[in-house]
C-alpha cells in the first residue's frame, strides 16, 4: 500500500500549481535571492532558474515540487499586491516606514504594493514558533519592489551574491562590476543583470538619462590595467527588448547595416545632443561610445553593446548573442576580468589591451611649481604614429604613392611575412598508413609574441649593406636561396633530411625562395640558426626596441589558461590525461567554451589589428585612411610576430622529422597534418615512458605553443579530397579541412 500511496504522491507533485512566470521572478527578488542561491537550493543551473521564471520551459519532478514549495512560503510573506488591501498613495519618498514583524520576515505597511525589509534579529526564528508581535522603524537602506521605489532614489541591487570561482568578483570603487545586461519587461520596467548573480532594478527612462545614472549612481567599470592608464569605462548591453524600451530599433536596417550606425538624424541621437551627450566617429552602431569631454582626469563615457545589431559576431562569441540575460552577463563578465572589458570586436578588444597594458604616457616627476605633466613613457609606441618602411607598407599606403596605379610589388619590393598554407602530395609509404593526424598550436601567434623584441616608438632607419644583427628588428632584403633544407643544423648538429618533404620557412607557401626578397628579423635569424651565412643587401632597422607585447602576452595566456582550468584542462597533465580532459570539454561549461573561442581570437584578430586596412567606400589608393592615425598601426610588429610564429612551426617539425623520420604532408597556419598508423597524435608524437617526448619538437598540453589533436581522418579520405580539389598542379591543404572531414567549397590556395 506504501508503493501505492509514494506513487499518488508523485503524480501529485508532477501537477504542483505554480504562480505565473513574472509572480516567481517577483517573489524571488522580493526575498533577494539571485538565481544562483535559488539553483543552488534545487540543484539545477542558473539558466533553469532563469528559464521557470521567463516562462520558456516548467520545472518537472522531483524539482517542481520543492520550487512550488519555495514560492509558496514566499507567496505567503510577500503577498500580491492585489491581495494586500488597498493600495495606499505613492508619496514619492523612501522614507522609513513602521513595520510589524509577526513573521519570519518583515512585512512592511504596503504602499500599493508589499515592501520588504529582512530584520537581522528576525532571521533565526522559526515559522512554527513566532516572536510576539513587535512595532519597529524600518532599517534606513529598506530594498523596496520595483511598482515602490522612489523614482528619484538609487536603485540598489535587489539581489547579489558572491561569485563563483570562475566568475569575477566586483569591489571597491566600481562595486557593482564592469558592465551590466540590460533587459526590459513587459511593463517597460528595465533590470540589469551583472557578474556573479548581480542584479540591478533600472530606473532610466530614456538613453540619456540611462547614460547619466551609470555614471553617478550604477557603480559600473573596472579598474586600470597599468598605474599609467586609465579605468575601464562601463560597459551596457542591451537585449532587444531594451532597445524598444529606449527607442532603439531591435535590429537595423540593411542600410544601416552596411552604414554601420543609425542615421545622424535619428531621434534618439538627438536625445543624446540635447543632453549634452556626444559619439564618436563610429556613431552609434553596434558597439558605440558615449561621453562628455573629460574634466580633469575623470572620463565622462560609457560603452554600448547591442547583441541584435551583431555586435558580438558568431565567429568570434558563438551562440552569445542568443543567450539569456544572466547567463551573458556571466560570459562577458567572466572575459573582462581575465582580458578587459570589451570595447568592440575581439580584435579591437585585443589592440585595445595592448594600450592599456602599455600607456603611452606617464606622469613626470614636479616640476619647480610641485606640478606633475604628462611624459612619453618608455616602453611604449608613444602617442603618434610611426610611418612604415616602404617595403613594410601595404598596397595604397600614402608612402607608396608615388609608385604607377597598377604597378604589382614582388618580394624584391613588399615584405611578405604571413602564415603558412602549404600542403604536398602523399608520398607511397603515407599511402599504405590508415590515418591523417591534425596537430594544433594553442594560441600559435600569443606563443610567439612572448619574448618578441620589436620597434617601439621612432621611426626606421635605412642602411645599405649592413651586417646582420639578430638582436635588432627590423626588415631585411637578403638572398635566403641558398639554404638548403637536406642539410641544416637541428640543435647545433649537422642533420640529412629529405627536405623535399618540408616547407620552406621562409615563405607562406612553403616554397623555396628564388632570389633576394624581404625578410623579418626572425626569418633571417632562423637561416643562421639552420648553419647558413646571410649577406643583407639593405635594411630598415628600428634601434630602438623593445617588448612590447610581453605583457599583452601573459595577460592572454592566463586567461585562456585559467577559463581551460575551469573546463577541466588543466596545465602538467600526463599526454593521455591531457587527451581524455580535451575530450568534450566545451560541452561540460558551454558559456565558458565561448570565453575560450573569444580570448584565442582576441589573441589572432589583435595581432591582424597591426596591419588594418582600409574600408569603406570613398578611399582611393595613396590616401590615409582612419587607422593610420593609429600608434598602434603597426605592420612591422605584426610581420615579426608572424615570422616568430611561422619559424616556431617550423622548428618543430623539423625536429621532428630528424629523430623519427616523420615529415608534415600538410600547414595551414598553426595546423600541422601527419600521416600515421593509429588515430591519435600519440601515434605521431614519439612519448617515452617518462611522459617526455622530442625535444624542440610538438608537445601535448594546455599551455600556449603545445599543441592539441585538431582532428583526424583516414588516409583514404585524404587521397579523394587531393583528388576532386587538385587542378593544374595545385594541391588541396588538407589542414583545412582535418577538423570534421567536411569539405565546404573548393581550395583555391587562400
Amino acid at each position: 500500500m506504501s508503493e501505492l500511496f509514494d506513487a499518488v504522491d508523485a503524480l501529485v507533485a508532477s501537477r504542483s500549481p505554480l504562480p505565473p512566470p513574472a509572480e516567481r521572478r517577483r517573489l524571488r527578488q522580493a526575498h533577494a535571492l539571485t538565481l544562483d542561491e535559488v539553483a543552488a537550493a534545487l540543484d539545477v543551473r542558473r539558466a533553469t532558474v532563469g528559464a521557470w521564471e521567463s516562462g520558456r520551459t516548467e520545472p518537472r519532478p522531483p524539482e517542481r515540487e520543492a520550487y512550488a514549495r519555495l514560492l509558496k512560503q514566499l507567496a505567503k510573506l510577500y503577498p500580491a499586491p492585489e491581495s494586500t488591501g488597498a493600495p495606499q498613495e505613492d508619496t514619492g519618498t523612501a522614507a522609513p516606514q513602521t513595520i510589524t514583524t509577526a513573521a519570519p520576515a518583515a512585512q512592511a505597511r504596503p504602499t500599493g504594493g508589499a515592501a520588504k525589509a529582512t530584520a537581522p534579529a528576525e532571521a533565526e526564528q522559526s515559522p512554527a514558533a513566532p516572536p510576539a508581535p513587535v512595532r519597529q522603524p524600518a532599517p534606513a537602506a529598506v530594498s523596496l519592489p520595483r511598482a515602490e521605489r522612489a523614482p528619484q532614489s538609487s536603485r540598489r541591487p535587489t539581489a547579489r551574491k558572491a561569485a563563483p570561482a570562475n566568475t569575477p568578483a566586483p569591489g571597491g570603487a566600481y562595486a557593482h562590476g564592469p558592465l551590466l545586461v540590460l533587459d526590459a519587461d513587459t511593463e517597460r520596467q528595465v533590470t540589469g543583470y551583472g557578474v556573479g548573480g548581480l542584479i540591478l532594478d533600472v530606473p532610466a527612462k530614456s538613453l540619456p538619462a540611462l547614460v547619466e545614472w551609470t555614471l553617478t549612481e550604477a557603480r559600473l567599470g573596472s579598474e586600470k590595467l597599468h598605474g599609467s592608464g586609465k579605468d575601464g569605462d562601463p560597459l551596457l548591453v542591451l537585449t532587444e527588448a531594451a532597445c524598444e524600451r529606449y527607442g532603439l530599433p531591435a535590429a537595423l536596417s540593411e542600410a544601416e547595416r552596411l552604414a554601420g550606425r543609425l542615421p545622424e538624424g535619428h531621434k534618439v541621437i538627438k536625445q543624446l545632443e540635447r543632453a549634452d551627450w556626444q559619439l564618436t566617429r563610429r556613431g552609434l552602431g553596434p558597439w558605440a561610445r558615449i561621453y562628455r569631454p573629460a574634466h580633469g582626469s575623470r572620463r565622462q563615457c560609457v560603452q554600448l553593446c547591442i547583441p541584435s545589431w551583431r555586435a558580438l559576431d558568431d565567429r568570434s562569441w558563438g551562440h552569445a548573442a542568443q543567450l539569456p540575460p544572466p547567463e551573458l552577463a556571466r560570459v562577458l563578465g567572466v572575459y573582462a576580468a581575465r582580458v578587459m572589458t570589451p570595447v568592440g570586436s575581439t580584435a579591437v578588444t585585443g589592440l585595445q589591451l595592448m594600450t592599456a597594458l602599455s600607456p603611452p604616457t606617464r606622469a613626470s616627476e614636479p616640476d619647480a611649481d610641485g606640478r606633475r605633466h604628462r611624459e612619453h613613457r618608455p616602453g611604449s609606441l608613444g602617442t603618434q604614429p610611426v610611418d612604415p618602411a616602404p617595403c613594410e607598407a601595404i598596397d595604397g599606403h600614402p608612402v607608396l604613392a608615388h609608385l604607377p596605379r597598377f604597378h604589382v610589388r614582388g618580394p624584391g619590393e613588399r615584405l611578405f611575412e604571413e602564415a603558412y598554407d602549404w600542403a604536398r602530395d602523399l608520398t607511397d609509404a603515407e599511402c599504405m598508413q590508415g590515418h591523417l593526424v591534425g596537430l594544433d598550436v594553442n594560441l600559435a601567434f600569443g606563443a610567439a609574441a612572448n619574448g618578441a623584441v620589436v620597434g617601439l616608438s621612432s621611426p626606421p632607419e635605412h642602411v645599405t649593406d649592413p651586417v646582420f644583427d639578430p638582436a635588432v628588428p627590423g626588415s631585411w632584403l637578403v638572398d635566403l636561396s641558398h639554404v638548403d633544407l637536406s642539410r641544416v643544423k637541428v640543435g647545433k648538429q649537422w642533420r640529412d633530411l629529405d627536405g623535399g618533404l618540408l616547407p620552406s620557412p621562409f615563405t607562406p607557401s612553403g616554397q623555396r625562395p628564388a632570389g633576394p626578397a624581404w625578410y623579418a628579423t626572425p626569418t633571417v635569424a632562423y637561416a643562421v640558426e639552420l648553419g647558413y651565412d646571410v649577406a643583407p643587401v639593405e635594411a630598415w632597422v628600428r634601434r630602438e626596441s623593445g617588448r612590447f607585447l610581453d605583457g599583452w602576452y601573459k595577460r592572454l595566456r592566463d586567461a585562456y589558461v585559467a577559463t581551460m582550468a575551469d573546463l577541466g584542462v588543466a596545465e602538467k597533465l600526463s599526454p593521455h590525461q591531457f587527451l581524455q580532459a580535451m575530450d568534450g570539454y566545451k560541452s561540460r561549461d558551454p558559456e565558458l567554451g565561448i570565453v575560450v573561442d573569444a580570448v584565442k581570437m582576441t589573441v589572432k584578430g589583435g595581432i591582424g589589428k597591426l596591419q588594418e586596412k582600409a574600408r569603406g567606400g570613398g578611399w582611393k589608393p595613396g590616401q590615409a585612411w582612419p587607422a593610420l592615425a593609429r600608434p598602434t598601426w603597426r605592420p612591422d610588429i605584426r610581420a615579426t610576430v608572424i615570422s616568430r610564429a611561422r619559424v616556431n612551426m617550423h622548428r618543430k617539425m623539423l625536429a621532428l622529422a630528424a629523430v623519427t623520420g616523420r615529415y608534415p604532408v600538410a600547414v595551414l597556419s598553426d595546423c600541422a597534418v601527419y600521416a600515421a598508423d593509429g588515430p591519435s597524435p600519440l601515434d605521431v608524437l614519439p612519448y617515452g615512458a617518462d611522459g617526455k617526448t622530442v625535444p624542440g619538437s610538438f608537445r601535448l598540453g594546455v599551455s600556449p605553443g603545445m599543441v592539441k589533436h585538431e582532428g583526424t581522418q583516414s588516409v583514404l579520405w585524404g587521397a579523394d579530397v587531393l583528388e576532386q580539389l587538385g587542378a593544374d598542379g595545385h594541391v588541396a591543404n588538407l589542414a583545412r579541412y582535418i577538423k570534421t572531414g567536411e569539405v565546404t567549397a573548393k581550395d583555391t590556395g587562400k
